[in-house]
């Protein structure tokens, strides 16, 4: 399986601290079978978001690729 994340993706991890941003590559690298997986209501391309803790990870699969178009906390994620 690969990984492919968009710019905005990438910097939200970078400005986490070093333990979340382990948790969520964690998360990430168990992507689609493990965590707290759910299908985005409203989302007509098959988005799906994945929670570790207070974040949310918005991502989709295509093929064999996983793309990581979001990351960011549970209250701005959304908006």
């Amino acid at each position: 399986m690969r990984f492919d994340f968009s710019n905005g993706a990438m910097k939200a991890i970078g400005k986490l601290d070093t333990k979340m941003a382990g948790r969520i590559f964690k998360g990430i690298m168990g992507l689609p079978e493990k965590g707290d997986i759910k299908p985005l209501v409203g989302y007509t391309n098959g988005s799906k978001r994945l929670q570790i803790g207070q974040y949310r990870i918005i991502f989709r699969e295509i093929d064999k690729l996983i793309y990581i178009s979001e990351i960011g906390s549970r209250g701005d994620i959304y908006k």
